[in-house]
């Protein structure tokens, strides 16, 4: 059971490619795979603890008001990852900029609390909290490789496509995320429909 929890995440219920949950920060910061890696482990590591929390306190929290103290939880932990963020990775937080507070009212964390968090138990909750973010990473990443490398012929900085690329500079602005994501995206749906016949 827990070692499902685990792996759900990471493709079977992938946030992105299978659910489509959180397209706002998917969009906007997988310019790079630094910005993906970076979005990413933020995420985890917010869905980890606020899942923890969550399920520790779901049998206190009154079923008027589970949604406003989600928030508070989900709040708290994103704060401490920003400071830590802005005290140990300032380029990255500076890169990543509003997108980092506004993982708050990301709906895949408060999907996760609602529909996982708040009917299970502690551990099982840190797996699914670890799947999923593991899979919403993994997604950012390669959503960021695929932009960075056709939009500036390099991966993490460092150019691998010699001097005669030529970039397409449209892979690196926005109409290139979502050009990016429905290639992806018809990618991962043919594999898993090729998978299933």
């Amino acid at each position: 059971m827990k070692l499902s929890n685990l792996t759900r995440g990471i493709l079977k219920e992938n946030p992105i490619f299978v659910q489509l949950l959180g397209m706002c920060p998917t969009l906007a910061v997988t310019t790079s795979a630094e910005n993906g890696i970076g979005m990413g482990l933020a995420t985890t590591a917010v869905l980890i603890g606020s899942n923890v929390a969550i399920s520790m306190l779901r049998k206190f929290i009154p079923a008027q008001v589970r949604i406003p103290a989600y928030v508070v939880v989900i709040s708290t932990f994103v704060t401490v990852i920003s400071m830590l963020m802005e005290a140990f990775v300032p380029a990255l937080f500076t890169s990543l900029g509003l997108f980092i507070p506004l993982i708050v009212v990301n709906c895949i964390i408060l999907a996760r609390a609602e529909s996982f968090a708040n009917k299970n138990g502690v551990i099982d909750s840190a797996f699914d909290g670890i799947g999923m973010g593991l899979g919403f990473t993994l997604a950012l990443f390669v959503l960021g490789s695929v932009r960075e490398i056709l939009g500036n012929g390099s991966i993490f900085g460092t150019a691998i496509l010699g001097a005669s690329y030529k970039p397409a500079l449209i892979m690196i602005l926005p109409p290139g995320g979502f050009l990016a994501l429905g290639l992806l995206l018809a990618l991962y749906n043919s594999y898993t429909l090729k998978k299933a016949k």
